[in-house]
């Protein structure tokens, strides 16, 4: 206010009165020494050096009375403030979903955790094709590491070879520098979905909850390697006795097995990059099967 008095060269009277205050608060001027406040203050915040005002408030009431709103005032002209840094936070550019027609388009990988009787934790990375959604891993153990991931993948690239692209959420397990080397290594796009957004990744979250639901909440794992086997017999009844809803209440097994046709090209070209993506790149897809075509009234299948 004093600087609008001294700036525009206007009375105390007219700022005052523009600014609604009356003069006397405006020439009011503290005489109280607040010189041992100030000694005492700093000599706290030089101690504890993230406390804030309130903090330091109560440690100077156990000393003396003083008022919590000096002690802010003193505290404010001393630049005593605790500077907060501000978490970073990953940002990714959103990548708009490729139309999958055929299996190992896409693949879908998360984890899930639960806790066996001992108390000790398991962890279990989870694999799904997009797709046909199979259930192609379901890896157990206690603690699953990059390379562990990438070894089960492996081993399923072996069985079935790879994909175009693998779609993950941002974890340290699928993001970090030997898991984007071993992608770039078999030719595999690491989609990283928008931090916050799980239903980006809305195939593997489906699966989890059915494995939460229909597994990990009705059993007892004794130990780890019961909390194996007993998840390894869930995922062959998934994939080949479990009717699913999305693909006409046939099992995963009897989908892919349609989708594999003879009357289907049998090979699928798989480029560098999917399609669909905002690199432009051309993919060269297989049609879509002749599942499309099946009418589930018809065939009993409802």
């Amino acid at each position: 206010m004093r600087r609008l008095v001294n700036e525009f060269r206007a009375s105390e009277r007219r700022v005052c009165g523009l600014m609604g205050i009356p003069r006397m608060s405006y020439r009011y001027r503290c005489r109280r020494d607040d010189s041992a406040l100030r000694e005492r203050l700093l000599a706290l915040a030089r101690e504890k050096p993230r406390f804030g005002y309130r903090r330091l408030w109560v440690m100077l009431t156990s000393e003396e009375r003083v008022n919590h709103k000096r002690v802010w005032r003193v505290y404010r002209d001393l630049g005593l403030s605790v500077k907060r840094t501000r978490r970073k936070r990953l940002q990714r550019a959103l990548r708009p979903r490729p139309i999958l027609t055929a299996p190992n388009q896409e693949w879908a990988v998360d984890f899930v955790s639960d806790v066996s009787a001992g108390g000790r934790r398991l962890r279990i990375f989870t694999v799904v094709d997009s797709y046909t959604r199979e259930c192609l891993a379901l890896e157990v153990d206690t603690s699953l590491p990059s390379r562990r991931v990438t070894r089960a993948l492996a081993e399923i690239v072996d069985r079935r070879g790879a994909p175009v692209a693998i779609r993950s959420d941002n974890g340290p397990e699928v993001s970090s520098r030997h898991f984007l080397a071993w992608c770039i290594e078999k030719r595999i796009d690491a989609v990283h979905i928008q931090p916050g957004k799980p239903t980006q990744n809305a195939h593997i979250e489906s699966f989890n909850g059915r494995l939460r639901d229909e597994c990990l909440n009705v059993s007892w794992f004794w130990n780890l390697f019961d909390a194996r086997a007993k998840i390894a017999a869930w995922r062959e009844d998934y994939n080949s006795r479990r009717p699913h809803s999305a693909l006409r209440y046939l099992t995963p097994e009897e989908f892919a097995r349609r989708a594999a046709s003879p009357s289907l090209p049998s090979n699928i070209t798989r480029p560098a990059l999917p399609q669909g993506f905002p690199d432009g790149s051309a993919v060269a897809l297989a049609p879509a099967p002749a599942l499309t075509q099946i009418r589930p009234r018809e065939e009993g299948l409802i």
